[in-house]
């Protein structure tokens, strides 16, 4: 199979962790290490994207400590940057296209009604170049936030 003929199905990631859009940078960045990923799909509660937030989205607008940071919420960086979206069923080509026509290194795979089913990141696609397409078995599956995080201030500590 040449790469011209996979589509977006093939080579997306199909393990996604989201964050809704209310939660804390503090926690995105936290889902971000803990799950070892650099982009995080930001979903309503029906799983339709909304943004995605890298870490360097998260570095560049974090600002005060952790106090500060569990007040915002990852709303507010999701549509900072233009949001290409495909189907399952794109070829690779176009696929890329849209990331490069955007400047981002991820986009979105959604379903018919809009639904997240997978991402496609530069990662991704570079597999899929140097012939390391694993083939999917199963159903894609979406994953939001399965914790919280909330600071304790250190007067709460102390007494």
């Amino acid at each position: 199979m040449s790469v011209e003929t996979l589509v977006a199905e093939q080579i997306m990631s199909r393990i996604v962790v989201t964050v809704k859009p209310d939660e804390s940078p503090l926690l995105a960045w936290e889902l971000m290490r803990r799950a070892g990923v650099h982009h995080l799909p930001v979903v309503d509660d029906a799983c339709r994207v909304l943004g995605i937030i890298t870490r360097e989205d998260l570095a560049a607008s974090w600002s005060g400590g952790p106090e500060e940071q569990s007040h915002r919420q990852v709303r507010t960086l999701a549509g900072q940057h233009r949001l290409p979206r495909v189907s399952s069923d794109q070829f690779l080509p176009r696929v890329a296209a849209a990331m490069l026509d955007a400047g981002r290194d991820a986009v979105p795979v959604t379903s018919e009604d809009g639904r997240l089913i997978g991402l496609v990141t530069a990662q991704d696609v570079l597999k899929a170049v140097a012939g390391r397409v694993i083939r999917p078995e199963g159903p894609a599956e979406v994953r939001t936030g399965l914790f919280r995080l909330e600071p304790i201030p250190p007067s709460a500590t102390l007494g």
